[in-house]
């Protein structure tokens, strides 16, 4: 079988969980197929054909990567199956499943409909990728969730999608890359005090990483708790506003122990920090599984996450970590948001007081990544959809 994997981020450029799912598959899926072929955005890279994203010059983002999108489809040689991972890419997608006339495969990273908060980010390119994420889930011949509570979202933002077009292949970890780094050079470079609880977030300013309720919980954090956020840029000057002012308040409330490192870290960098760390906060709003709470468990730390999407299924509540329970349809509301970050404090505040614990809960967390996340076992999941695909397009076409 011959495969082309159409994405926007591919190593060693990426900067969310679908550009680390495709890292990571890519290489396992090698083993299975004849052809892995990678098309990608951005700039020249080993292992991929990039696409830049500049026409047309000075359009809206989401425009120019519709061009992008032209170039890469017209790149891809012959192959069986495309595979297009989220919007950015999956315009592609559909072009090319037409013009070779082979299955379109679409994993379902996150879903449009379910972060309106992007409007902020790209304007009326919101309402582009929206009709293209909903265009390609109509053209595809099969659908990849990546969590059991994804198959929910996606039949509720697009109804026409059948369930026997919906596969699980959940996301994966890899326990050799991100596993306990006992070394300290980069802990120490950060100024963090070891001999103190640390809570560690890493992940990117928005709506949907929901870190505005962590800042604000960590008002709430016992005296002797550090706070070390790996954040990068806001991704509008709204968002920014919002974050900066949070952020100094709580500088203020706590005196100290307080790190915000916004230049992003080398994974094997990343990999030390969650090893020195206590808990690893995760408080999305939106999450449809959360690679990252992979990465801080296969390190041995121990997770507090609001309960939301797949995070449930990575995350369990009391033996890998502790879950938190939020509401998005709430959202606006003032008193249950201040519960739900009093909560969160409350949590990490029990694992922090409790060594023992803290430590239990981390090797669990490591133990279920090897088990259950194997990227081997997502690849091979992964080819069995590809026939899938295969077979219900030849079905169609009788």
């Amino acid at each position: 079988m011959r495969v082309s994997i159409l994405t926007r981020e591919y190593p060693p450029f990426i900067y969310g969980g679908a550009g680390v799912h495709v890292g990571q598959l890519v290489p396992q899926l090698e083993k299975f197929t004849d052809l892995v072929d990678v098309q990608c955005m951005g700039e020249p890279r080993e292992g991929a054909t990039a696409h830049a994203e500049n026409y047309p010059a000075g359009a809206n983002g989401a425009i120019r990567t519709l061009g992008a999108d032209v170039a890469m489809a017209a790149a891809i040689p012959e192959v069986d199956v495309v595979h297009a991972h989220t919007w950015y890419a999956q315009f592609a997608g559909i072009i090319a499943s037409q013009f070779q006339d082979i299955p379109l495969v679409v994993t379902a990273h996150s879903l449009e409909p379910d972060r309106p908060w992007k409007v902020e980010q790209l304007g009326g390119g919101y309402r582009v990728s929206s009709w293209i994420e909903k265009t390609a889930y109509e053209n595809a011949d099969a659908v990849i969730a990546v969590s059991a509570a994804m198959i929910k979202n996606i039949q509720d933002a697009y109804p026409f999608v059948e369930t026997e077009r919906i596969h699980v292949v959940k996301n994966g970890i890899d326990p050799q890359e991100f596993k306990p780094d006992h070394d300290t050079d980069v802990v120490e470079g950060l100024g963090v005090d070891l001999s103190k609880p640390i809570v560690t977030f890493v992940g990117r300013i928005t709506r949907q990483k929901g870190l505005i309720h962590l800042v604000r919980a960590a008002k709430m954090f016992d005296p002797d708790t550090q706070v070390l956020l790996l954040a990068g840029a806001p991704d509008t000057p709204e968002i920014a506003a919002e974050f900066n002012g949070a952020f100094a308040e709580l500088n203020e409330a706590r005196g100290s122990g307080v790190k915000w490192v916004q230049e992003m870290l080398p994974r094997a960098s990343v990999r030390q920090v969650l090893t020195h760390s206590t808990v690893f906060a995760c408080p999305s709003i939106y999450e449809p599984l959360g690679i990252v709470n992979l990465e801080a468990m296969a390190c041995e730390l121990p997770v507090v996450a609001s309960a939301v999407g797949g995070i449930p299924e990575v995350v369990v509540d009391g033996e890998t970590g502790l879950l938190v329970p939020y509401d998005p349809a709430r959202a606006g509301d003032a008193e249950f948001i201040a519960n739900f970050e009093r909560t969160f404090a409350d949590k990490v505040n029990t694992i922090t007081r409790d060594p023992e614990l803290a430590e239990r809960m981390g090797k669990a967390g490591r133990q279920r990544c090897i088990d259950e996340f194997s990227w081997e076992k997502i690849a091979q999941e992964t080819v069995e959809v590809y026939k899938a695909a295969q077979q219900r397009r030849q079905a169609r076409q009788g």
